[in-house]
């Protein structure tokens, strides 16, 4: 195995209290050690000299594999033909890819990893499809990865809570991650994928609103998994994407949300990760009158421990919306009069694909466009927020360089507004928002935050010794150069890493790939009563031929079928 040692770079490295220092890191058997345990007989030194070192990026939201994502793809045929979208194999390094929009899974890695980011959470995948999502994981170069499954609308689940069989749903729960070898429990516009099955919703539902043939409401499913998280020590809170997405009004909904289930606390302090918050903090009664509540929703965030969100930040440009709240993606479809895909997911949730194209000169795609920044900016506490673009929805994850300049200087924002519809930008806060992210939290946002929102704290996220030898080196001194001034040059040196090491292998140098390795899966397995799980999973057989199309022996996913399976086991 490569041992490494970097020397003299400046390190930023909150989880252990380093927060600025110029100090040497080794590297042995994948996994970070004392400089001093490193052979220097057979160690590659990285002169690291005026240079920033800081733990490999993770992504805690991004739709990168599965149904929905190969659907974009198809959707989306000219984004595979544009220049900067072609990934040229080289033999021996590196293989093809296209995309730019929606990316091919090889391109996904390279880019990523080019960027300085080494682990991605697939957001959003239906239980009966995630073997199709495992196998473009598994053909996903140099990142790990987990899966959050899709639980909200399941059937079973539905019954359990009817029942009030709590007991029954963490079983359930605790079955179904392991068959299915997924990592953390996903809710989406929770009931209306149900509503939009039977043929009653052409609209998601409020959090309150009873969930049609049932006496569950979206609020029931969001306490009964939460609940079942907290009970069975799942690492990862509830992901939540909240009720009535995209519609105007709806952050009253998002704060109804949160105030559902903060009292329901994991063994870590959180309650709800709320994903793509942007898309859920809108004022006003229709889309002429929207604003932003993203003031509204700060400020109780700001109150709260346990409550973390991604952006979901609006970049502009032609890309693909996919998500599992089919109403909101029909409603989008008679916006753009387009392009429009959907799907049912037997017994278990729904789903919609349209292409769409954020424009400066539409009113509402601005407003958009500075509620995520707003969120971001007034959220005091960087370490509950994470840089995300709910990639594709609101854009490639390959535009979060630009984002951090956002985020980091003024001087870019006021220079992107300048190309904005002026109506919209004179009803947002952003522009007199001063704000400016410092570079720890640029490495909160985008490397801590996210690997404690995971659970993968112990080994993702820092440098200590003992961790994942998983590091980004980025061409820029924090000691010198102001990123409010020069931003640009923020962009550029985060776009293409000096050096990306994953598990102790170089694999990005000078922004270019020169090794191909593949990562890790991370699922959850996790325990509850042995007696409610035999009552439960006779249930689930004893249903199985009556709802599902295939065998229940067919549905679990095995091991072996993964490339490199990590099990998360709970204590």
């Amino acid at each position: 195995m490569t041992q490494l040692l970097i020397k003299n770079g400046f390190v930023i490295d909150p989880l252990n209290n380093i927060h600025g220092e110029v100090v040497d890191i080794g590297v042995k058997d994948g996994k970070i050690v004392p400089p001093d345990d490193v052979d220097l007989r057979y160690a590659k030194v990285i002169d690291a000299s005026g240079k920033l070192v800081v733990p490999g990026g993770v992504d805690v939201h991004t739709h990168v594999a599965g149904p929905k994502v190969s659907v974009g793809r198809l959707l989306m045929p000219n984004d595979h033909y544009k220049k900067g979208g072609r990934v040229v194999a080289i033999p021996g390094i590196k293989r093809s890819g296209t995309g730019i929009a929606v990316p091919s899974v090889t391109t996904i890695g390279y880019k990523y990893a080019r960027m300085g980011w080494t682990m991605v959470m697939e957001a959003a995948s239906p239980p009966l499809y995630t073997r199709h999502t495992h196998h473009e994981l598994d053909d996903t170069p140099i990142v790990d990865k987990g899966v959050n499954l899709l639980l909200d609308s399941n059937w079973f689940i539905l019954e359990y809570i009817e029942q009030k069989a709590q007991e029954r749903v963490n079983a359930f729960i605790a079955w179904i991650l392991e068959a299915t070898k997924s990592y953390a429990v996903k809710l989406v516009d929770p009931g209306s994928a149900e509503a939009w099955s039977l043929g009653v919703a052409t609209k998601p539902l409020d959090v309150d609103e009873v969930i049609p043939g049932t006496s569950v409401t979206p609020k029931d499913i969001l306490v009964a998994l939460a609940n079942a998280v907290r009970d069975l020590k799942i690492p990862h809170p509830i992901h939540v994407h909240a009720n009535m997405l995209g519609i105007p009004g709806n952050y009253v909904s998002t704060i109804n949300t949160i105030k559902a289930v903060a009292d329901i606390v994991n063994q870590r302090g959180l309650s709800i990760h709320l994903a793509h918050i942007q898309f859920n903090a809108y004022k006003g009664d229709s889309y002429a009158t929207m604003t932003s509540g993203a003031e509204e929703l700060a400020k109780l965030i700001n109150t709260l421990t346990g409550v973390t969100f991604d952006m979901g930040q609006v970049v502009f440009m032609p890309t693909v919306t996919m998500t599992a709240d089919a109403p909101w993606e029909y409603v989008l479809y008679h916006i753009t009069k387009w392009k429009w895909a959907a799907g049912d997911v037997e017994n278990e949730t729904a789903s919609g694909v349209v292409p769409y194209t954020f424009r400066r000169h539409i009113y509402t795609n601005v407003i958009q466009w500075g509620i995520g920044l707003e969120l971001a900016l007034l959220v005091k506490d960087a370490s509950k927020v994470v840089i995300s673009t709910d990639h594709p929805n609101a854009g490639p994850f390959t535009r979060y360089p630009q984002i951090i300049a956002w985020l980091m200087s003024k001087k870019a924002r006021e220079n992107e507004m300048k190309k904005l519809n002026k109506r919209a930008l004179k009803r947002l806060a952003l522009p007199a928002i001063d704000r400016e992210y410092t570079f720890e939290e640029f490495v909160l946002t985008t490397r801590v935050a996210p690997a404690k929102i995971i659970g993968v704290e112990k080994f993702k996220g820092h440098l200590g010794v003992g961790a994942d030898a998983d590091i980004a080196i980025y061409d820029i001194d924090p000691r010198t150069y102001d990123p409010s001034r020069d931003y640009k040059k923020l962009v550029k040196a985060i776009k293409y890493a000096a050096y990306t090491i994953k598990g102790g292998e170089i694999v990005v140098k000078d922004g270019k790939i020169v090794k191909t390795i593949y990562g890790r899966t991370f699922y959850t397995k996790t325990r509850t009563d042995p007696k409610i799980m035999h009552e439960v999973l006779e249930d689930i057989k004893s249903k199985f031929n009556e709802w599902y199309t295939i065998t229940f022996n067919n549905y679990t996913i095995l091991e072996q079928e993964l490339h490199k399976p990590y099990a998360i086991t709970p204590v």
